[in-house]
This record gives C-alpha cells, structure tokens and sequence, in this order.
C-alpha cells in the first residue's frame, strides 16, 4: 500500500528527499489521490494542476537524484491562493466575473517558490476579491471545514481554500494573503499555523489588489518551523543560505529554540477580553499559563486605542482602497458578484477624499501611540479569533470576525497565529501573537516555544 504524505510537514519532506527516502513523484502522487479522494466535499481547490505537478515532481525528483538539490523546498507540494498570478493560468479572484481572467504575469512570490523547487499543486478558493474573514462564496462555493465531518462550520477568509488544503492535507503548505486577517483566521479556524507579516516585506506584484496599504501576503503550513521554511522561500533569501542556516540553526532557524524566559509578554485586559466566548478565553488563559511556566512574564497590555477602535480604522482603509480597486466589478456585473461582498466593497465609494486622508494620519497616530505603550514588551497576546468555527447557515455577513487580528495590519505589525488546543466540540483555537513591525522573529520565536510546550491538536476528523 502507498504511504499516504497528506501530513508530512515541509520540513520533514526536506529531510526525506535529502536521505532518499522518498521522493517528490511519490509525494506528489500520494497529495493527488488525496485531492481526488476528499477535494469532492472540501472544495478547497480552485484549480488542480495534476499533471504539470507530476511533470515537476520528476523533474524534481531527477534533479535531487543527481546531486542538484535546490534547497530544502525542493519538490515540496504547495497551492497558491487564487488571487495570485500565475502567467498563463486562470485567476479569478474568486469572483465569476473573472472565470476567465489570464495571469499576465507570474507574481513575484509564486516565481521565488517555483524557483526553489516548488511543486504547485494548484489554486484555493477565496472569498470573492478577498473581501471577508468569514470564508464563505456565494458563487464559486465555500470550502468545507475539515474539523466537523458533519456541519459546514466557517473556514475562515478570505484565505478560505489555504487553510482547507493544509489542514486536510492537500498540499504540505499554502500562500494566503492578509489585509485584516485573512492568513491567520482561516489557520486560526482551520487548526494550522498562519504568519502575517509586515506590510512591505514582501511583494504584492501579480496579486491582485484589495487594500494597497494592508494587503501582505504570507505562508500557511501545519507549524511553525514549516511557516519559517517556506517564509525564507517567500522573502527571496537564497535557499542554500536557507539550508545552511537551518542546518546550523541560525538565523530565523535560531527563533526555534531560544524559548521565552526572561520575555514580558503582554495579555488581553478584563474589558478586551469580553468579546470572546468562554471556551475561547479558557484555552487563551491555559496559553498564558504554558507560556509562563516557561518563564515569560505574563502582564495585561491597554492598549492606548481599543481593538474595536483599531478593527473600525482598518475597515476604512479597506473599504477605501477595495472600492478604488474592484469597484468596477460591483458596478458593471451585477448579477455575477457575492451579495455579501458587494455591501463591503460598496461602502467605499461613499468615503470621500477627506475621510481617506484623515484615516491615513490617524492610522499614524494610532500607530505611534501604540508603539509606544508596547515599549516595555516584547509581544502582544490575543485570540485569534473571538470563537470558533460558526456553522455558515449562521453567520452574520454583516459583522466581522477579525476583532482582534485587524490590529496587526492597521498597526503595521507582524503576527503569528498557531493552534492552542481544541473546545469541548473538539473544533481548534488559536493564539495570535503579535509583535513589532519587522520583528517576524519574535514571533516566531514565542511561537515554536508555545509551539513546542503543548500537546498537538492532531488531525481533522476529514484528513
């Protein structure tokens, strides 16, 4: 019988390929079952690319064979979120009126994975335009949670199919983007890890638009060693300078292992925390408590402007911006646009000139005095999320659940968000942690601590 790599971490796979004991034809193939198997009630996928990824597969596996090993993404299964280019290929945006949309061009952070050996298994679904946390799409579907076999629970968005695929083991690891949450909720909900990272750090070129202020693209993967394997990939390092500090645990690799003692970590305050339901603050309290025991120092952070006040100033950047972006979709193709997207993406139109700009210098202000407050601390600690996974029959499209995870983007951090056990249902938490702009190390450093110091939450009952 096959051996079946559905959750084989990146890592791992580096290792097996170096070793020789596998090789990327056997791992491809074993994903692609697993996609005709279980992709026919998860419809994560937007586009499966079989047989260009068998065709890369054995290129990869011929390479590896004889002495030309990239680097350890080498023949590694990815998908790409479909609102990223590929030159030639379908991206819709998750919209259909772009069923028909050919990539001009490859984007930037899809020719670096490709480039360090990369196997793109193919496309995810998102929320049309990338438009909402919730992960839900009227026309092009919404993807199946993987955590309830028996009710269609949120996935999470709008990286809705990213987090589907990695979580049910269809591709070692994904490419998301986040413009208020849109990594980490979907990872959040979905059980896997999710890193957001600063605005500008990597390119946006060839993804198409919702908030040019906001939108930062980011690794999806099953943890954290896997997220900084494939974010190395994605930030344009060299892979042999990647293999050589892993190999030597430098760099980001060091993050690894340092561990938290002696780091003053900021927690929610009583008045933040009541946005989130009981079973959500109990696996947060019992986060604050691992991490304290592994000698953090665990103290309530105010923030200078509620999260509520930093979710609302993001919404109107994003607003703004997604109507100067897609607009024109909602204008001229009526009948072929989300009913729940159109609302969000309309509401820009009605923000003039002066409330943009007055938005922007708040956001500098904001932005500072928050900073500022965080001077004693090394990172921040929330929920990701304030529950988890709705049913989607039940959820309110016009709220949002990025509460805590927009503050990152309008504030202009990084985050990480990493599974922090189960509820009583047996549906994953997750904790974000974020820190200063630049400072993707600390947290991934408080991460694979965390990480490091819990039991796993193990695989979805669809995986």
């Amino acid at each position: 019988m096959a051996t079946d790599f559905g959750f084989t971490q990146v890592h791992e796979l580096a290792e097996a390929y170096r070793r020789g004991d596998t090789s990327p034809v056997e791992v491809v193939d074993s994903l692609l079952d697993r996609v005709e198997r279980l992709e026919p009630k998860l419809g994560a996928l937007q586009a499966v690319y079989a047989e260009e990824a068998r065709q890369a597969a054995r290129a990869a596996e011929a390479a590896i064979r004889s002495g030309h090993r990239i680097g350890p993404f080498h023949g590694v299964p990815f998908a790409l979120k479909d609102i990223v280019d590929v030159e030639g290929r379908i991206t819709t945006g998750g919209s259909a009126a772009l069923r028909d949309r050919i990539s001009p061009a490859t984007a930037t952070i899809a020719r670096r994975l490709i480039a360090a050996g990369g196997v793109l298994i193919g496309k995810t679904k998102t929320v049309e335009v990338a438009m909402g946390g919730w992960g839900t799409n009227q026309h092009m579907g919404t993807p199946w949670n993987p955590w309830d076999a028996g009710a269609k629970r949120t996935p999470g968005g709008s990286s809705s199919g990213s987090g589907v695929a990695v979580a049910a083991g269809l591709a070692a690891c994904a490419v998301g983007t986040d413009t208020g949450g849109s990594v980490r909720l979907p990872a959040a909900w979905c059980g896997i890890v999710g890193l957001k990272v600063t605005e500008g750090r990597l390119p946006t070129d060839g993804i198409l638009p919702l908030s040019h202020t906001l939108d930062t693209p980011g690794p999806m993967a099953r943890s954290v060693i896997d997220a900084v394997q494939m974010f190395e990939v994605m930030d344009g390092r060299h892979p042999a300078d990647t293999e050589a500090d892993w190999r030597a645990g430098d760099g980001l690799f060091a993050m690894l292992t340092r561990g938290v003692a002696g780091l003053r970590l900021g927690s929610l305050t009583e008045a933040e925390r009541a946005i989130a339901d009981a079973e959500t603050l109990r696996l947060y309290d019992a986060s604050l408590e691992t991490l304290a025991g592994l000698g953090a120092e665990i103290a309530p952070f105010e923030s200078p402007v509620s999260y509520d006040g930093l979710k609302e100033g993001a919404g109107v950047l994003i607003a703004s911006e997604g109507y100067h972006h897609q607009g024109w979709l909602y204008e001229r193709n009526a009948d072929l646009v989300d009913e729940d997207v159109r609302p969000r993406i309309m509401a820009g139109r009605e923000i003039g000139a002066g409330a943009y700009i007055a938005a922007c210098l708040r956001r500098k202000r904001d932005r500072a005095d928050f900073l500022a407050r965080m001077r004693p601390f090394d990172a921040v600690l929330t929920p990701t999320i304030p529950t988890a996974a709705v049913p989607v029959d039940g959820v309110d499209q016009t709220a949002t659940p990025a509460h805590f995870t927009r503050a990152a983007n309008y504030l202009g951090l990084c985050g990480l968000s990493l599974p922090n056990g189960l509820t009583s249902d047996g549906l994953p938490g997750a904790l974000q942690i974020m820190a200063r702009p630049h400072d993707e190390a600390m947290a991934i450093r408080v991460g694979a601590a965390f990480e490091a110091a819990i039991d796993p939450i193990g695989r979805p009952p669809m995986g």
